[in-house]
């Protein structure tokens, strides 16, 4: 928040990840709802969702908080970050429950294959695609990056994760993205410089941000 406040080109979400949902408090959630509200620079609720790799929180707490930021999210206006890591039907479901297209959103570093997609699109989701997508024992994700329509798909690092090929194993940085663009402009069959424009453009409608 301190760095989107003081950098024009930088800008803040916030939210609570289904890593930490057990141990967010009361406390959390409005200090979360008051930085929304009080700063115009927090441009999305996330990242949220559901982790059912990892289960570092109980499922049905996940779930619950999940909710509740969409709800909250809703109310002021704001879209919404999704992390989906082996949860996608309950995500799908809640999405849907919560009416996530009356706000848009994202969902972040995309791992499923073509029609989990297609569902994500028919709630008027973005996918985003991170490094992953460079991997050589990547299936399903170079079949997305060619379906997804061009007024849909924006780009990610993940960093401090994910790094994109050739770097896998390493931390990852900003200035990777580079690659992993170069890699979805390839399965497009486009330009680099025609996706950075498309994705930009995306990103800035997406994040309604002022001036792109």
């Amino acid at each position: 928040m301190a760095l989107a406040e003081r950098l024009h080109d930088v800008y803040a979400t916030v939210g609570i990840h289904p890593h930490d949902a057990e141990a967010a408090t009361e406390a959390d959630w409005a200090a979360m709802e008051r930085l929304a509200r009080a700063c115009a620079k927090v441009v999305a609720f996330g990242e949220m969702g559901l982790d059912f790799f990892r289960n570092l929180s109980p499922r049905d707490v996940q779930e619950r908080v999940f909710r509740r930021q969409l709800s909250l999210a809703r109310e002021l206006g704001k879209p919404a970050v999704v992390h989906c890591r082996d949860a996608h039907a309950e995500t799908l479901e809640i999405l849907a429950g919560e009416r996530v297209a009356d706000i848009g959103g994202v969902m972040h570093c995309f791992s499923g294959d073509v029609e989990i997609a297609r569902r994500c699109l028919d709630l008027g989701l973005m996918i985003s695609l991170a490094g992953p997508v460079t991997y050589k024992n990547a299936r399903a994700l170079p079949e997305v990056a060619r379906f997804v329509p061009a007024d849909r798909l924006v780009v990610e690092t993940d960093c401090p994760f994910l790094p994109p090929h050739p770097h896998r194993g390493q931390r990852n940085e900003p200035a990777y993205m580079t690659l992993t663009a170069t890699r979805v402009a390839e399965l497009r069959s486009i330009d680099l410089d025609e996706l950075g424009a498309t994705t930009t453009r995306n990103a800035a409608a997406l994040f309604r941000l002022p001036g792109l």
